[in-house]
Order: C-alpha cells, then structure tokens, then sequence
C-alpha cells in the first residue's frame, strides 16, 4: 500500500466509527461508508496515476539526465546496500578491512518511492499497449 493508501486509510477508519455512532439506521451507515470508501479508493487511484504520468514524462523526456535520474539514484542505492551488506562484510571476514556507507533512512524512502515509481510507470505502459491492441 502506497503512502497515499495508508493517510487515506488513516482518515478513513476514524470517520467510520463516526458514522455508527452518528447514524442510527444502519443501511444508512453502511450505505456512507461504501460512498466514503468509493471516493477514497477513487482519490488513491488518481494520485497513482499522477505519478505514473510523472515517471512517464520523465522517461520520455528530451534530457538524458532527465530520463536516467531515476535508475541512476536507485544504482547508486543498490550499490550502496551491496557494498554494506555483500562486500564489505566479505572483506572484513577475509582481509579485517571493510568500508560501510551510510545510508540514511531517508534514502530508503526515496528507493521505496522511486521502485514505486518504476512499478506504476511499467504497469502504465503495460495497460497503455493493452489498450491500443498491441499487448
């Protein structure tokens, strides 16, 4: 579940328990909370494809910097995690030397957003052949 997801279930949940004990007819309260459901699922699946459209533009783009920033910085990450936990370990055990990097939490957000990304631009591109008959 992307972050979007989990805020829009955050809100969600409180506002349910709202409405039972608001609305005493209980078809009433079930009939709201599908509505409520409907429209958070809706305003999900429109930030979804905002950033799908994001990513696509930038992988069109004119710029090779702008096409390539995105697997550049999940490279560099994935170097990173390799270096901390393949070899820097082996070389600690084989030689007593071994360099670990950093890597602050906040760059794991930022893998996490750009595998997300990654994930909804191919799923768009795969629904965008499928579409137009070519998948």
């Amino acid at each position: 579940m992307n972050l979007i997801g989990k805020a829009l279930g955050a809100i969600a949940s409180p506002l349910f328990g709202v409405i039972d004990k608001a609305v005493t007819d209980k078809d009433e309260a079930n009939r709201l909370k599908q509505e409520i459901q409907a429209q958070l699922i809706d305003a999900d699946n429109s930030a979804l494809k905002s950033q799908m459209e994001i990513v696509l533009a930038e992988a069109k783009g004119d710029s090779w910097l702008q096409r390539n920033w995105r697997p550049l910085l999940m490279t560099t990450i994935v170097a990173i995690i390799a270096n901390n936990y393949l070899v820097a370990p082996y070389l600690g055990a084989m030689l007593g030397v071994g360099l670990q990097l950093d890597l602050p939490e906040r760059l794991w957000d930022v893998m996490t957003l750009g595998v997300g990304g990654y994930i909804a631009g191919r799923s768009g591109e795969k629904i965008a052949r499928t579409v137009k008959g070519k998948g």
